[in-house]
């Protein structure tokens, strides 16, 4: 498959550079940045040296390009700019940013402002296979899910699936590294003010919220109020999500844990930890994984969820690779094997 990837010279960019480059069947034929343009990857990131030859084009002197699938790693709201054009020349496109994720423009328009192509919005497949997997398949247009949506649906799906859950009752509590604000450089995430630091943010008023009401919302046939708290912490990546949810009825462990084994039992990158055993976003680095703990009493009507992911992998450029692998009838774990750099 010959790929093109769009806004390469960030972290999302550089994630799906280096899983990629031992992709068997893929071939980056192209790669743009602005900032970066006439320079070589191996410039950029050193570690790739040896791996690829190719230069950062300007997005500006791209055309028209026509490959096999396009992943863009645009800022928000760029990439409105340049999918619907992607689309029309007759690329399948993998789109990492925001932009196509929410369904209802009257909903964007809150949380980003005016969509351009608001067209598009339905047309565009949220891509977590674990729940989408049937759509992700025929899909022209992927939207990539978010890194904390990621960890935060993974945790809930099977009980939301089976309609246990109190929709009013969610509470999701999510831990990120820095890298998950970006490349970019910026006073409140360089390393002095991290550094020993631990801190909420965006109290309800992350972006991310409405994603995953949207997606619970889908699987439990209802609406979906969710309490979402994002917290910064002082590593490189990694997120770990503990979700709090109301039962309608009461679960023992071993019940809850068997919705669990079966509602993952066949996914290639779920990993239901033991009973009594909880993750750690150590045993995910630079993995593809979601391992997944949960507790409940079987005595009160509350569930606790625990979640681990790469923030940059299954949360954004392993999972956009696993979309491909569903889009192209490939083996899913393809180039995406390799077992967590638990160090």
């Amino acid at each position: 498959m010959k790929i093109a990837i769009l806004g390469a010279s960030g972290y999302t960019g550089f994630e799906l550079l280096r899983i990629l480059a031992a992709h068997p069947d893929a071939e980056i034929v192209a790669v743009t940045s602005r900032q970066r343009k006439g320079s070589g990857i191996s410039e950029v990131f050193p570690s790739l040296k040896g791996f690829y030859s190719l230069k950062f084009a300007d997005p500006e002197d791209f055309g028209k390009i026509r490959v096999d699938i396009v992943f863009s790693a645009l800022p928000h709201g760029a990439s409105q700019d340049v999918i619907p054009v992607l689309l029309e020349s007759g690329n399948r496109v993998i789109d990492l940013s925001a932009d196509y994720r929410l369904k209802d423009p009257d909903v964007y328009r809150i949380w980003y402002g005016e969509h351009k192509s608001p067209g598009l919005l339905k047309k565009a497949v949220y891509g977590l296979p674990e729940v989408h997997r049937k759509k992700v398949q025929k899909a022209s247009l992927i939207a990539n899910p978010g890194c904390y949506p990621t960890g935060a649906i993974l945790a809930l799906a099977p009980l939301v699936k089976k309609g246990l859950v109190r929709p009013g009752s969610i509470i999701v509590d999510s831990k990120s590294g820095v890298s998950g604000a970006g490349r970019g450089a910026a006073l409140e995430t360089s390393f002095v003010e991290v550094c020993g630091g631990f801190k909420a943010y965006k109290i309800g008023s992350h972006r991310h919220a409405p994603e995953i009401e949207q997606e619970l919302k889908g699987l439990l046939k209802e609406d979906v109020s969710v309490t979402f708290t994002p917290h910064l912490i002082p590593v490189s990546r990694g997120i770990l999500t503990t979700a709090y949810a109301e039962l309608r009825k009461p679960l023992n462990l071993s019940e809850a844990h068997s919705i669990y084994r079966a509602f993952y039992g066949r996914e290639p990158f779920v990993r239901v930890l033991d009973e009594g055993k909880f993750p750690d976003i150590r045993d995910v680095r630079c993995s593809n994984y979601c391992d997944i703990g949960v507790w409940a009493d079987g005595v009160g009507k509350r569930v606790i969820v625990v979640s681990a992911i790469d923030n940059l992998v299954k949360g954004a450029s392993g999972q956009a690779v696993q979309n491909m692998n569903v889009m192209y009838g490939l083996d899913e774990k393809t180039g995406l094997e390799h077992p967590p750099a638990a160090v």
